[in-house]
């Protein structure tokens, strides 16, 4: 009975991604992003294979707060933000928590690391203000993922900067920002070298149905490695669950 139910919040999980996509492509090819960058960090770390997938989870949905009817609007304006507009979407971490709310109990780490993918290690962040080690793991790691691709990727209201540029800026942030083990590990000529392989990956051409290989065996109870091709070599995150690095 719970493998039923079990399958049916990760199906869950897959349909939410798939209204991501159907509500903005732009976002969704920024939560893939997000997700691809996040593993190379995750899996340099030799974390776990639960807490890799707890990362990919949370790096493909730290956005769906910004599906709510008050903030799309906001995200198609092609110019700057006003004050207003910051302070509406400062509210997507919360909202995106409570949308996955009901799948807690499935996936306990899924809203809390939502919610706190805004969270700064010097505790200045929001939406609660926490400090250092305080941030859930999964949500220290995605906070680097997701800021390395909004200063790479150009969105509607910034220009994409350089990989130097990002790399500087990641450098930057280094205990203030970010969690300075992680960024001195993301900082790494070895990490470095993948992310940039990863990028080029993100952006290469793909065909329609690239994220998914039909007809597969589908690994249940859980969406992980659905959302991209198989054929990305042999990476720690590809093993069977269970297994350490």
């Amino acid at each position: 009975m719970r493998s039923k139910a079990e399958r049916l919040s990760a199906a869950t999980l897959e349909s939410l991604l798939n209204a991501i996509d159907a509500n903005d492509d732009v976002t969704g090819a920024h939560v893939r992003r997000v997700a691809g960058y996040a593993l190379v960090l995750g899996d340099a770390a030799g974390y776990h294979e639960r807490i890799l997938r707890a990362i990919e989870r949370v790096a493909l949905f730290h956005d769906i707060g910004k599906l709510h009817g008050a903030l799309t609007d906001i995200f198609h304006e092609p110019s700057k933000l006003t004050p207003e507009e910051r302070r509406a979407v400062m509210t997507h971490p919360q909202r995106g928590a409570d949308v996955l709310e009901p799948l807690s109990a499935f996936y306990p780490e899924l809203g809390k690391g939502v919610a706190a993918h805004h969270e700064r290690w010097d505790g200045s962040g929001y939406p609660r203000g926490l400090k250092a080690r305080r941030i859930p793991l999964v949500a220290r790691v995605v906070s680097i993922a997701d800021s390395f691709d909004a200063i790479t990727h150009r969105r509607r209201y910034s220009h994409g900067r350089s990989f130097r540029e990002a790399v500087a800026a990641i450098e930057e942030g280094k205990g203030t920002q970010f969690d300075p083990d992680l960024v001195d590990l993301f900082l790494s000529p070895r990490v470095l070298s993948e992310v940039e392989a990863e990028m080029r990956r993100a952006h290469a051409p793909r065909s329609k149905h690239a994220n998914r290989r039909r007809g597969e065996a589908q690994r249940a109870p859980d969406i992980t490695f659905r959302w991209r091709p198989r054929s990305l070599g042999s990476r720690s995150r590809d093993r069977q669950p269970g297994k350490s690095r």
